[in-house]
């Protein structure tokens, strides 16, 4: 039986659930991840078709055009501004940061460490991509 995750925005306007095991937990290091968290970098954690259910609040979202090129739909709360997730054509992935308990995640790749923060250190043994191949 796999545990049901919650989380939800800063301002509690937004709540969902997320009903199947995360797929994964990528870190990117692109600049517009480094904008859009206000920090080093960006958390995705990669959920399955149906995994995410909105349980209370509206999203509102807009789509930006990736490094990769992919076009990217961010869904956020429109009350306090976090960012909730991002959509593409391969997935869904939720920011990280927005889940109620955060202690068991451990991320499993970095991605566009070309532009990380030089102050920024990469675990040896994690897998690491200097753009989004």
């Amino acid at each position: 039986m796999v545990e049901i995750r919650r989380g939800g925005c800063q301002c509690g306007h937004i709540r969902y659930e997320l009903s199947d095991a995360p797929l994964g937990l990528a870190v990117c290091h692109c600049k517009a991840c480094q904008k859009q968290s206000g920090s080093a970098f960006g958390m995705s954690l990669a959920v399955g078709e149906g995994a995410f259910r909105l349980r209370s609040g509206t999203l509102k979202s807009f789509q930006v055009v990736c490094d990769s090129g992919r076009i990217k739909t961010c869904a956020f709360c429109p009350e306090c501004g976090t960012r909730i997730f991002h959509q593409t054509e391969n997935g869904m992935s939720v920011k990280a940061g927005t889940l109620d308990d955060t202690s068991s995640l451990s991320p499993d790749s970095h991605y566009w460490t070309g532009t990380k923060q030089p102050w920024v250190s990469v675990p040896e043994d994690v897998a690491q991509f200097s753009d989004d191949g």
